[in-house]
């Protein structure tokens, strides 16, 4: 039957972040601390913490609240071995557990981390960026979960649950304010609206909040002067309704919309080309850029708009029947994004996307999953089904800027003597007038439509084979098809690279330039959104996949106090396709194939086996939890998405192993209102040492043997909270909260200059308030030591290469002539907010 724990009010909520075999924490009444009070469902079936063979944490209420904690991003200061980033836009959110992920900004790849809101599969991590709203608790479930979680968990889940309605009145508001201009606002209402078989509750929040990120704009077009900002408004309403002792229903709708400017990018490294872009943007020398990247000043002439909708209905009814449990969660999902971009991050106007309605894309999902559960003295046990229908359209357009053409001329004719290049050089290419060959304003205009079904079989059952011997065995059959359908246009026709196409163009390129340059050259001027052979190209694509994955858990408890596992799993993430312009390679051997679209755009299904030993230990009269685990994990087949600095590549990686330690703290201390938790992750997390495939220019040749991106060896956080009466009608609580991460790259290439030291994040808030809650006044501080730190590094647009290439394997630093940008982890923000419950 339902979750009906509350885990809000005078219960409090700690966690116990990451160490292995089980992370959750969620305390009860402030009188009765203990461990047994920590109730979880990571197994789709409530139960003790320290009797489930699965690695979770997960948070309560109150702790959520006292750390800040609105959306999957900010879970990471309480989950060692969770990793979580935005780059082009808030859409574009990644989650990664012990180290694994899949980058965001390609449409065509699922999720490695599944999100699970209410029981409900989002299809990208970017939905679980956003006010998340009234929080029951979180969940996040380490390793494969694929067989009760469905689809896309090879890595593991996000599992949010949110408050259900209530048959008591009650009613909460909050105001808060900030740096940055920071303002919001949120209330919510519960109560009956029918005797005892109906229940409401209604959650509104509107928050808003200046960018991070002084913007200068050039000559524009744009005159927006800030970046990373924040503006969104959130309504989720409930039903639930109760009929009898036997059955429940809860109808859930919501509807999110942000319109903001995210995400532009500074600049950590300036190459050489630096002074090709001041003068073809109009500038008497190169910009004296900031010294220190985190002064936080971006150069964007476009700017980076962005709108993003979310809205669904969803039913899940609990009945009881006489052979069991039956539960029924249907859903109805829309997710959209638009975006514009400045895609160069520069001052100069080379190519940009264009918020205009040709720039998007759009989920719609249907979902039903049934499950029916029962149990006898021997086994508990589960069966049900899962069917997904999930619509995707995209459209995208990249376009050329007003300096596109003559930066690419003087990129292509600089040469030590001449470092800026030659005035007109496209022209003198081409034969055609100046600035008419990639003529401003033109470019593709793409449009993808992908529709994904799924049919799922699942089981996971649990033999008592004694009192202290417990065998469980999960299995799941997945049947996926995928039908894609592409169209893309090329607004001029790709007249530019069609004229040095043809046998006269590459003759004269060729007297221009010398032979031996011609096919670099004409690969440069027919880069993917500038190639002729895409115009009008049109195709359809079908794959299926027909795959089993599962688990097998056995423990034993030794003792009340210690309890023991090991299990096996197997996870499984789909196949699909790159939603993406994909070309043989930027030269141009015989005949011109080196331009030539690749028809087939699909990536094959990633797996991972996994295996993880642990011991749960209960501890000091029930008040103490250490768990310790250790994992190992290898991944075939891992789809790796990444940014080449012309284009996004879709790569699938031999092989990924991760292997490590997490281990859980939690004390509910004898001093009454104090409690701590800490936890740590271990992951060493690796590419295998086999070559990449199909990555002829050696883009990829830092990854064989080296540590994936991203991925700390060492993360670890902890919390302290206290609470304590002030007087007769007061009180106070106080809560710290701290998250490390070792060093790590951040970009999916592993150039060195991407790297980012070891950092530490620290939490703060302070509240005095009525004893009852009725007002509390909170002043509170995220990264309070305002750390410094890059959430992803990437390769300026068109500006330098790494100097690997075809025959160059090695990557040598001095030959290294790339700009590099990022986008940066937020700063120290702060406040004040007011609560109010009654």
């Amino acid at each position: 039957m339902r979750f009906t724990q509350v885990l809000c009010g005078t219960a409090s909520a700690v966690v116990l972040a990451g160490l292995g075999a089980t992370s959750v924490a969620q305390a009860q009444e402030a009188d009765s601390q203990t461990i047994d009070s920590i109730i979880v469902t990571a197994q789709k079936r409530e139960q003790n913490l320290q009797d489930v063979p699965v690695v979770v944490t997960a948070v309560g209420a109150k702790l959520l609240q006292d750390t800040g904690v609105r959306d999957i991003k900010d879970l990471t200061i309480l989950t060692p071995g969770l990793t979580v980033t935005s780059t082009s836009s808030e859409a574009s959110t990644t989650a990664r557990v012990r180290g694994v992920g899949t980058v965001g900004d390609n449409p065509g790849l699922e999720s490695s981390v599944g999100v699970v809101i209410d029981g409900v599969y989002r299809p990208r991590n970017g939905v679980g960026f956003g006010d998340l709203g009234e929080m029951e608790r979180i969940e996040v479930l380490k390793g494969p979960q694929g067989t009760l979680f469905g689809k896309n968990t090879s890595a593991g889940v996000i599992n949010v649950v949110t408050k259900e309605p209530e048959f008591g009145f009650g009613a909460n508001a909050e105001l808060t304010f900030g740096n940055y201009d920071a303002k919001g606002a949120s209330a919510s209402v519960t109560g009956p609206l029918s005797g005892d078989k109906l229940a409401g509750r209604l959650y509104v929040a509107a928050r808003k909040r200046d960018g991070f990120n002084d913007v200068v704009t050039g000559r524009g077009p744009s005159t927006r002067d800030q970046d990373a900002d924040s503006n969104f408004y959130t309504v989720r309403g409930q039903l639930l309704f109760v009929p009898d002792d036997t059955s429940t229903f809860r109808v859930i709708a919501d509807y999110s919309r942000r319109d903001e400017n995210c995400c532009g990018a500074v600049q950590i490294r300036t190459g050489p080309t630096a002074g090709i872009l001041a003068l073809v943007s109009g500038q008497a020398a190169p910009i004296a850029m900031t010294a220190d990247p985190y002064e936080r000043v971006a150069y964007s002439n476009r700017g980076a708009p962005a709108k993003i909708e979310d809205m669904g209905v969803s039913l899940q009814g609990d009945m009881d029947l006489p052979i069991g449990t039956l539960t029924s969660i249907s859903a109805i999902r829309n997710w959209r994004t638009d975006n514009g971009q400045d895609s160069d991050f520069s001052l100069a106007d080379i190519a940009y996307r264009n918020k205009d309605g040709t720039n998007f894309s759009e989920f719609r999902t249907y979902s039903q999953e049934l499950r029916l559960a029962g149990k006898s003295d021997k086994l508990d046990w589960m069966f049900g089904a899962f069917l997904a229908d999930e619509r995707l359209e995209t459209r995208a357009n990249f376009l050329y800027g007003n300096d596109y053409e003559q930066y690419l001329g003087r990129l292509l004719s600089r040469s030590a003597a001449n470092p800026a290049g030659v005035a007109n050089f496209i022209a003198a290419l081409t034969g055609r007038a100046p600035n008419t060959t990639f003529t401003p304003g033109q470019g593709l205009y793409d449009r993808y439509n992908q529709r994904a079904t799924t049919v799922a079989l699942f089981t996971n059952d649990t033999w008592h084979v004694t009192d202290a011997f417990e065998i469980t065995a999960g299995l799941r059959y997945t049947s996926e098809e995928k039908k894609l359908d592409t169209y893309q246009t090329t607004s001029d026709g790709g007249i530019g690279c069609g004229t040095v196409l043809t046998p006269a163009g590459q003759a004269r390129v060729a007297g221009i330039v010398g032979a031996a340059n011609a096919a670099t050259v004409i690969g440069n001027m027919c880069l993917p959104w500038a190639n002729p052979l895409f115009n009008g190209r049109g195709t359809q694509q079908t794959r299926t996949d027909k795959e089993w994955s599962g688990t097998v858990k056995a423990s034993y408890r030794f003792s009340p106090e210690v309890f023991t596992y090991a299990s096996f799993a197997r996870g499984y993430k789909g196949g699909g396709y790159n939603l993406d312009r994909t070309q043989s390679s930027n030269g141009l051997p015989t005949g011109g194939s080196g331009v030539t679209p690749i028809l087939d755009t699909s990536f094959p299904a990633e797996f991972v086996d996994s295996y993880e030993i642990g011991v749960k230990n209960t501890l000091f009269n029930r008040t103490v939890l250490f768990n310790v685990s250790g994992f190992y994990q290898k991944f075939t087949d891992f789809q790796l998405n990444t940014f080449l600095g012309t284009s996004f590549a879709v790569r699938s990686i031999p092989e990924v192993k991760s292997k490590g330690i997490d281990a859980d703290f939690l004390w509910f201390t004898p001093i009454k209102g104090l409690m701590v938790q800490s936890g740590l992750t271990y992951a060493l997390t690796k590419y295998g040492n086999q070559p990449i495939p199909n990555d002829p220019t050696n883009a990829l040749a830092l990854l064989p043997g080296s540590r994936m991106s991203l991925a700390p060896k060492y993360s670890a956080s902890g919390s302290l909270t206290y609470e304590t009466p002030v007087g007769g009608d007061l009180k106070a609580r106080f809560n710290i909260g701290a998250k490390y991460s070792s060093s790590y790259n951040t970009g999916s290439d592993l150039f060195p200059p991407k790297m980012q030291k070891a950092f530490t994040v620290v939490n703060g808030r302070v509240g005095l308030g009525s004893a009852d809650d009725r007002w509390t006044v909170e002043l509170w501080g995220q990264n309070l030591l305002n750390e410094k730190y890059t959430q992803v590094a990437f390769n300026g647009f068109l500006q330098g290469s790494s100097g690997l290439g075809a025959t160059q394997a090695t990557y040598v630093p001095a030959n290294d002539t790339i700009t590099y940008d990022a986008f940066l982890g937020a700063p120290r923000t702060y406040g004040v907010t007011l609560r109010s419950k009654f």
